[in-house]
């Protein structure tokens, strides 16, 4: 607690904070770090009990938790005169909304043996947690499935990793692919932003560390009861995203030395679901013409198509016809078999029949091409330890202060959209997001690493549905523990949640069953836990649709629906350059050996103009190291 905290700033965010397991939203906390880069003075203010909103990330516990509190939430309002006795006559009261009404259609399901005669207690928990699990039929919702009480908060612990954490003053600038193994209980954040691939024998920071859990020669069956012990293991994201290796996201981070508080592992395979069955798909040039699922001629068509879309806008004559027409029927027109279309327009464009038209498709098409071989053979990135840490890498750029009850003056205010009450968002027509995350006991396409992260899309079967996005994690992902992955499911809403989502689980996954034998084999990964949810889509709401907004409080949209990153990176530079014109978006931070303090002043001139001199012969090759990931994998 802050007891001198200042009364005035200049941009307050509303909505924001980081921890560990739960961390800020993407959009505030780039914002919030360009501003303090920027030299302006930043508070967080959070009424939550968890901090990061829609884009947090949670342990097992925590998860439960969060289900906990979405059962309880009300929309409390404080009537105490306290806060009104602070409004001057010439102000006005904003109503901000403690109740999230962002999340709808909570629906929970524990497949896995619920072997709880016991007391189960989360490893490296604060306090004891008693366990309340009650067996229910698998079809049923196991709302009661060993949820939390309130004052079990992860928050002091996150607290002391951060403590524990701060990065050497030797972090690397660029991100580099290592293979340097990890041994023991080693600290989260490296001293170096790496890329490790996902191949790599599984580090022993992820081995459980109960005693019960010790490698067998056999594979065991994962009970509920290990799920809760090992639920530290886990960082469960409320919203799935990959990075695009030459995504603004990707950029910013480099451009901006943040990059150095992060991990990241290549998505290894890019899968498709065709004729009912799960295969991966080549990409690459290598991939493509090492691959025995297309024929040689199959193989020179693809590499003719995809060296046409990589610079397709210098022949304008192969596709102006074709604008009008779907990307789908675009690539009946291109002498491609039924089998590349396919691969091409749901692994490759990843877009579906009706979604997208030849422009948006060739676009999208060139853009995952683009970005393949920069970091490895697949167009993607994942952070180690969820998506949750890429805000909270935004917010070390800054010190974070907590405060109640007292009178603060700002310029600017930053306000996450889920706050502002019913009456401010009574015009906003919100689109909804289908979220599912699945616990499993093996991948979906079984080889013989078991350390692989998978992108899979599987298209709509019927008109008018949309396409399911599937991102399956394995445990050196530091997302969940050994033996298990951790899957998401994402698509635009047309229904609930279960509903849109349900149908490509039951293709993909089976239901874990007490009445399986020992040694039966089950062709499809057993469903071992599932959570199904919509969530607001805010991503495309225009600030003229809320009311009576006062022009210096600017609106944070939730994520959105998309793969990537990229509308939080615009979202955050468009804001920030309202805030602060003319300054640079989430600068590097200055180099310690250029930084002159007061007792410097009274140095040379000759001696200035050799440290300005020498500053500006740095910054060429520290732009040419970071614009080159290539050669640092080399």
């Amino acid at each position: 607690m802050a007891d001198n905290l200042p009364s005035e700033f200049d941009v307050i965010v509303i909505g924001t904070e980081a921890s560990v397991n739960s961390i800020t939203g993407l959009p505030e906390s780039i914002i919030a770090a360009a501003c303090s880069r920027s030299g302006q003075r930043v508070l967080h203010v959070d009424s939550r009990s968890y901090y990061g909103g829609n884009w947090a990330s949670f342990s097992f516990s925590g998860i439960l938790s969060w289900l906990k509190e979405y059962q309880e939430n009300s929309d409390i309002v404080n009537e105490g005169p306290a806060w009104q006795e602070q409004i001057l006559e010439n102000e006005e009261a904003i109503a901000l909304s403690r109740k999230d009404k962002t999340i709808q259609h909570v629906e929970v399901f524990c497949y896995a043996s619920q072997d709880l005669h016991e007391e189960v207690e989360e490893a490296g928990a604060l306090q004891k947690n008693h366990a309340s699990v009650i067996s229910e039929n698998p079809t049923e919702a196991v709302h009661s499935a060993y949820l939390p009480s309130e004052d079990e908060s992860l928050c002091i612990a996150s607290c002391e990793m951060l403590t524990e954490q701060t990065p050497s003053s030797d972090l690397e600038t660029a991100l580099e692919i290592s293979n340097v193994k990890v041994t023991g209980e080693t600290e989260k954040h490296d001293d170096k932003t790496c890329m490790k691939s996902a191949s790599e024998e599984e580090t022993s920071k992820n081995v459980p560390t109960t005693e019960g859990t010790a490698l067998q020669p056999k594979k065991t069956r994962i009970t509920y009861s290990q799920i809760i012990k090992e639920g530290r293991r886990f960082n469960i994201d409320l919203v799935s995203k990959l990075l695009y290796s030459r995504g603004l996201l990707i950029d910013l981070l480099i451009k901006s030395n943040v990059s150095r508080y992060a991990e990241f592992k290549n998505i290894t395979r890019i899968l498709a679901f065709r004729e009912g069955r799960v295969e991966q798909v080549p990409c690459s040039r290598a991939d493509v013409f090492n691959s025995k699922q297309l024929t040689m001629v199959e193989k020179r068509m693809l590499m003719k198509f995809l060296t046409f879309c990589m610079e397709y806008e210098k022949h304008p004559d192969e596709y102006k016809a074709y604008e009008e027409i779907t990307f789908s029927e675009y690539l009946k027109t291109q002498k491609l078999t039924p089998n590349l279309q396919y691969f091409v327009l749901h692994s490759i464009a990843m877009t579906s029949e009706t979604a997208s038209n030849t422009i948006d498709g060739l676009k999208a098409t060139k853009n995952f091409l683009h970005c393949l071989g920069r970091y490895g053979n697949t167009p993607f990135l994942f952070p180690l330890y969820g998506q949750g840490e890429l805000p909270q890498c935004f917010c070390r750029c800054k010190a974070i202060i907590d405060q109640f009850g007292q009178r603060i003056i700002s310029k600017h205010f930053l306000v996450e959209d889920s706050y502002f009450s019913e009456n401010t968002c009574s015009h906003v027509q919100y689109r909804q997001i289908s979220r599912s995350v699945l616990i499993t006991d093996r991948s979906v396409l079984k080889t013989d690493s078991d350390q692989q992260i998978s992108i899979l899309t599987v298209p709509g079967e019927e008109p008018g549905t949309f396409a399911v996005r599937v991102i399956e994690l394995c445990s050196s992902t530091m997302t969940c523990m050994k033996g298990t992955y951790l899957v998401h499911l994402t698509c635009t809403s047309s229904k609930t949640a279960r509903e849109d989502l349900e149908p490509v689980v039951q293709k993909l996954f089976t239901p874990y069953t007490e009445t399986e034998t020992e040694n039966e084999e089950v062709e499809k990964p057993r469903l071992l836990w599932a959570l199904y949810f919509n969530m607001r889509d805010s991503s495309d709401v225009s600030r003229n649709s809320y009311n009576d907004l006062p022009s210096n409080v600017y609106v944070c949209s939730g994520p959105d629906s998309g793969l990537g990153n990229d509308n939080a990176v615009k979202q955050a530079e468009t804001l920030f350059q309202l805030i602060c014109p003319n300054e640079d978006f989430c600068p590097p931070p200055p180099n310690p050996e250029d930084i002159i303090t007061d007792g410097d002043s009274l140095q040379s001139e000759a001696s200035e103009a050799s440290v300005i001199l020498e500053a500006n012969s740095e910054t060429p090759k520290e732009s040419a190291s970071l614009g080159n990931p290539e050669e640092a994998s080399q």
